[in-house]
């Protein structure tokens, strides 16, 4: 195992022992309060009105319930850290991978871009096309028919013309139909990055995917 993974584990299992300890500690704390409280009642109680057992057993019933919860939450707490420790580590394997999120950026370095799409249903033909920030149309791209699920594309960096154009950022559009009727077929865009970096908070695991922040994990499409 490597020294990285094992670190992790070793501290998921330092979390959840000290979890456990705290969870002792409080529950024992809880029943010596509960059974000083009983003790103290049933020396101050009515000789002539004395406690009923029904009343005592469902006094130590409530306690066991209480306890109970709370162990229950302290397990639960520790179980979620452990698996934000997990997920981290796999994130941080994702570091100078490439990958698809949802989104229509792209960006063309040395005359190369990549992109994707997901498709819902299979399509006879699909169609990309490529913008500049100004949203003047620089390139389409026929793929033609796609089965259903996701696909990457690569663009050289040409325009409809066939001239190069500069390195930068551009955006893009897919539009997918069915040849013989016409109907649209639901299609999503897939941004490519690079993972340059992983950070934990509080709302969990989030990626640097390119000029893109804060991706949740789940937000991955794909790793190629």
């Amino acid at each position: 195992m490597p020294i990285t993974q094992t670190n992790s584990a070793t501290s998921a299992t330092n979390a959840a022992t000290a979890a456990a300890a705290a969870t002792g500690s409080s529950a024992a704390n809880t029943q010596d309060r509960f059974l000083k409280l009983l003790v103290t009642q049933m020396k101050n109680q009515d000789p002539l009105n004395p406690m009923d057992n029904a009343q005592v057993t469902s006094q130590m019933a409530q306690l066991s319930t209480v306890s109970g919860i709370d162990k229950l939450n302290v397990t639960l707490q520790a179980l979620s850290d452990s698996m934000t420790n997990n997920q981290s580590l796999q994130a941080a394997s994702m570091i100078g991978h490439g990958v698809l999120v949802p989104g229509n950026g792209l960006d063309l370095a040395n005359g190369s871009a990549f992109g994707g799409f997901e498709l819902t249903q299979s399509a006879d033909r699909l169609n990309i096309s490529i913008t500049d920030k100004a949203g003047a149309l620089i390139r389409n791209i026929q793929l033609g028919a796609q089965p259903a699920g996701m696909g990457h594309w690569q663009w050289d960096g040409l325009d409809n013309s066939g001239a190069k154009v500069a390195d930068g950022s551009y955006t893009f559009a897919v539009n997918a139909d069915q040849t013989g009727t016409g109907t649209k077929t639901d299609v999503s865009g897939l941004q490519f990055g690079m993972v340059n970096s992983v950070s934990q908070g509080k709302q969990g695991v989030t990626l640097s995917v390119g000029q893109l922040d804060g991706i949740a994990m789940s937000q991955v499409k794909q790793i190629l």
